[in-house]
């Protein structure tokens, strides 16, 4: 489906991402764990053509994205839709139409500049509002909503394109537990009920754990770990943030409690 292989991207003298490599051979949700500038960011840009590659190639059902250009690329950014940190929304327009920027890739020049929409496009826009349960604000601004609602509706503008992969970069940094919890239940929904591939940059170990079938662990821009959620050991925690690391960039102590208790269990058996 998706092979990410020996993907590398270069900023000068810098290697910000370092012959990284990933089979995706199935929908699944996938967390990329690891500490702010390890390549997490550098990597979903690449694989959504935002960045391009400095090596290494890119396939999705045995083509080549790396190579795609002018049109083709942005048909692949439809297929492959972004959510950020920061929302990336209008403030000053109203939701409804935030979402329906979602499908500008698929329309004529006159209708954006027009800000022309179907009807069946805004029927489906506040359905995909109504499941993600904010559609009562579809009229209103989108800077009068709290971060988790807009960040709500940046998913919403993502399921709009009808995309075959998700890319989240870091979609609950600047939320309140409550709202990242929301947000993460909402892309764990997406993943399970639409059967997309969501691929999330997280910043906790414990978020990865709880909702994705598969954990990456990224450091100084390689991949050093690709394995399952119980696989991520204090030992493996450590290879991720740095034998130094006191853990206050990746866990909370509740989470390091839990892990210590799973290596000391590992030792009593061997």
């Amino acid at each position: 489906m998706l092979r990410i292989d020996k993907l590398t991207k270069r900023f000068g003298d810098k290697i910000a991402v370092d012959t990284a490599t990933l089979d995706i051979d199935q929908p699944c949700m996938i967390g990329i764990i690891g500490r702010s500038g390890a390549g997490k960011s550098t990597l979903l840009r690449m694989v959504n053509r935002l960045a391009d590659a400095s090596a290494g190639r890119i396939l999705f059902e045995g083509r080549d994205i790396t190579a795609l250009r002018g049109r083709d690329k942005r048909a692949w950014q439809s297929d492959c839709a972004m959510i950020f940190q920061q929302f990336n929304l209008v403030p000053r327009m109203d939701v409804v139409s935030n979402v329906l920027h979602g499908t500008l890739n698929q329309r004529s020049t006159f209708a954006t500049m027009f800000n022309l929409f179907p009807m069946e496009d805004i029927h489906r826009a506040i359905d995909i509002l109504d499941r993600l349960g904010i559609a009562e604000h579809a009229p209103k601004r989108a800077e009068a909503l709290s971060g988790g609602q807009q960040q709500r509706v940046a998913i919403a503008r993502a399921l709009m394109q009808d995309p075959k992969i998700i890319l989240a970069d870091e979609p609950i940094a600047s939320l309140d537990p409550m709202n990242a919890q929301t947000v993460m239940e909402a892309l764990r929904r997406i993943h399970e009920e639409d059967g997309r591939t969501v691929i999330a940059n997280l910043h906790t170990l414990d978020t990865a754990r709880r909702y994705c079938d598969r954990v990456v662990g990224m450091r100084d821009g390689r991949i050093v770990f690709d394995g399952l959620p119980e696989q991520l050991t204090t030992g493996v925690a450590r290879e991720i943030y740095g034998a130094d690391a006191n853990f206050s960039e990746a866990a909370t102590s509740t989470e390091i409690e839990t892990l210590d208790a799973t290596i000391r269990a590992e030792m009593a058996q061997a």
